[in-house]
């Protein structure tokens, strides 16, 4: 537990929410009154929000030990969750946990036990076999995109955690998926279920743009100039697809970053960094960003490959027209490709190519120290406003890890700051500031 504990009114100012919408208000009241709630509901409607106020209004500030245990498909979501909980500020300590990183660097977090426990079923597993974190106060259990965990192979390993907390007495499930099956070995008797996923946006359109034979990455090219700016991603159906989309983009200077399995846990979390905060305006990606991470509202996405199966679809266009905006889905298909029967809605769209595709005037620098250091956002927004001379509105969307920062400029001015700032201090330490490419 660290600082003063906060009560739900200052969480959601000091996050900036002025009120809770309806799917958050009823998770709230059902998780506060029943042990088992299952929540279905769209990616983007801000289920960790739903989950985590009513499980912090009810942690013990007394007790030095975890309480909590979310368990996530994805290492970026476990990211996300704990990031959630810091910017909230509610004084109890919450840590990731995670595959691909260092195991030295969990021992030297958990020594002091966070009231939240976040991670993935494989990590999480092999805690509870080291005994690195005693598992005896933990009492309620979330599943966060329950069947996604399940999809990707982890069934073992939830089986082995759930066995370890049969004492447990809250268990959450959420998913955005419709049709998907509790497995019994979460012990589920009676639950309460919230079903949020039959409202369909009204402000998604679903656009078909047919391509000449062998001729899709031209086709895209042509899209991104029938579109011209806004934010977007292009959804492969395979990691060597993507390789291929980007080479073809970069020989035409459309700037891109890349979003897939097969990468370096940093330059997975460094793509998603520079996507929020406006750099890369386009992300090039597979299933794995259709849900469980934290990007902007997108404008558009392109189903460059067809999914194989209708979830896909729904998660994919589910990252776009969210929250009451509008979005398009633009679906990508080669002339003797058959338009999938799930597809429905969907409308031929006649391309209108006049310019170029806006490229971002945006640039990410990074900064090599963060909160472990005692920076503060306030401090990096200090040191570039006042020794870097810009302006509220040149400063763009700060990101504050444990040990590094990131920071968007615009690009025109990226080489001057770096030479204006770099090896300067913040709190005690001298940083180096850099372009992030």
């Amino acid at each position: 537990m660290s600082g003063k504990i906060k009560d739900q009114k200052a969480i959601l100012e000091k996050l900036g929410i002025a009120q809770l919408n309806t799917m958050q208000l009823a998770a709230q009241q059902a998780i506060s009154e029943n042990d088992e709630v299952v929540l279905l509901s769209p990616t983007g409607t801000g289920k960790t929000l739903a989950f985590l106020l009513p499980i912090i209004a009810n942690l013990d500030p007394n007790l030095e030990e975890a309480q909590v245990l979310i368990l996530v498909p994805s290492r970026e979501l476990a990211i996300q969750i704990e990031q959630v909980v810091r910017e909230m500020g509610s004084g109890f300590k919450a840590n990731a946990v995670y595959g691909g990183r260092a195991g030295s660097k969990d021992k030297t977090e958990l020594k002091h036990a966070p009231a939240i426990l976040i991670g993935t079923p494989g990590r999480i597993a092999d805690h509870f076999r080291r005994e690195t974190i005693s598992t005896d106060y933990i009492d309620t259990i979330v599943l966060d995109e329950f069947d996604k965990s399940l999809e990707v192979g982890f069934e073992t390993e939830m089986i082995e955690i759930i066995d370890e907390l049969r004492t447990a007495s809250k268990k959450i499930l959420t998913s955005a998926t419709q049709k998907v099956e509790i497995p019994a070995f979460v012990g589920l008797k009676n639950p309460t279920q919230l079903d949020f996923l039959d409202q369909p946006s009204n402000n998604l359109s679903l656009k078909l743009v047919t391509a000449k034979p062998n001729d899709k990455l031209a086709a895209l090219v042509q899209l991104l100039e029938h579109v011209q700016n806004g934010n977007g991603i292009i959804f492969c159906n395979f990691k060597d697809t993507i390789q291929e989309v980007s080479d073809y983009l970069m020989d035409r200077k459309i700037g891109h970053s890349c979003f897939y399995g097969g990468l370096e846990q940093q330059d997975r979390e460094r793509a998603l960094i520079k996507f929020r905060n406006g750099t890369s305006r386009l992300l090039l990606a597979t299933d794995l960003a259709a849900r469980g991470i934290d990007v902007p509202a997108l404008d558009f996405i392109v189903h460059f490959q067809l999914p194989p199966k209708e979830e896909e679809f729904t998660h994919r266009n589910g990252r776009t027209a969210r929250m009451s905006q509008n979005g398009t889905s633009y679906l990508l298909k080669s002339k003797n490709e058959k338009v999938p029967d799930f597809a429905k809605g969907v409308e031929e769209e006649i391309l209108q190519t006049s310019g170029q595709f806006q490229d971002s005037p945006w640039c990410t620098l990074f900064i090599s120290g963060g909160r472990k250091d005692k920076i503060s956002k306030g401090d990096i927004a200090g040191l570039f406003m006042k020794q870097g001379s810009l302006t509220k509105d040149e400063l763009g969307m700060i990101e504050l890890k444990q040990d590094c920062a990131f920071v968007a400029v615009p690009a025109s001015k990226s080489d001057q700051l770096i030479k204006q700032l770099n090896n300067s201090r913040l709190k005690k330490k001298k940083v180096r500031i850099s372009l992030l490419k």
